[in-house]
């Protein structure tokens, strides 16, 4: 009985990733496709750009404000009933998070054929304003974020999210998303026609490699302080 134990343990491990990693891709699906339609109503003449941007009418707008959250929100609940521990339900939400966005970007290329290039521009978030950067430094995130949480999820250890792990990692987090608002940040004072035919042409890469360079550190360090469950 003892020795069938692990197995067990490992076969559910390995079931409970599998059925995250579906529940991502599904959700990748479902954003990516609605990504089209917006691109068909916005960009019908070319759905392969999204600059110089358009913007969306107000309704559109607060619609996808609200869908945005909803979507953390979903993620958040999914990684809670997943996992018991919070080290063990991080690790869920970092790995659906990174499955998402990586199979959003899957999901446009195989739908639109988009993006084309590795360092394309795209708008990745709305909340609290525009979030603008290269396609591939959210990819590299999510990259980071699904090896990380799927190293977690298939072993029998909690991480220990310390106090050093945890500054690094929000000390990342925070210089990276600074380096996606940076870009916008001068458009607010001018209101919203100033985003109207916006071209982003300067990125904060240094900023961002900081900031991606401490988060993995973070990560890192609470894999050192994991705790058998």
């Amino acid at each position: 009985m003892n020795s069938e134990s692990p197995d067990r343990e490992r076969h559910l491990r390995t079931r409970i990733l599998v059925w995250l990693t579906l529940y991502a891709i599904a959700m990748a699906y479902v954003e990516a496709a609605l990504v089209v339609h917006l691109r068909q109503l916005y960009y019908a003449d070319n759905l392969l750009t999204i600059f110089p941007l358009r913007l969306l009418s107000h309704t559109d707008l607060v619609i996808e404000l609200v869908r945005e959250a909803a979507t953390i929100l979903m993620l958040v609940t999914v990684a809670f009933l997943a996992e018991r521990g919070n080290g063990r339900r991080f690790a869920a939400f970092v790995y659906i998070f990174g499955v998402w966005d990586l199979g959003y970007y899957s999901c446009l290329k195989l739908l639109i054929d988009w993006p084309q290039t590795w360092l394309e521009w795209d708008v990745l978030f709305l909340l609290p304003w525009p979030w603008f950067g290269p396609w591939i430094t959210p990819a590299a995130i999510a990259l980071l974020f699904t090896g990380w949480g799927a190293w977690v999820l298939l072993s029998e250890h909690q991480p220990r999210i310390s106090w050093l792990s945890a500054s690094l990692f929000v000390g990342g987090a925070v210089l990276g998303l600074t380096a996606f608002l940076l870009p916008a940040a001068d458009l607010l004072p001018r209101g919203e026609v100033a985003f109207q035919g916006y071209q982003p042409e300067h990125f904060a890469w240094s900023l961002f490699m900081l900031g991606f360079v401490a988060m993995t550190a973070g990560l890192i360090f609470a894999l050192r302080n994991k705790k058998k469950e």
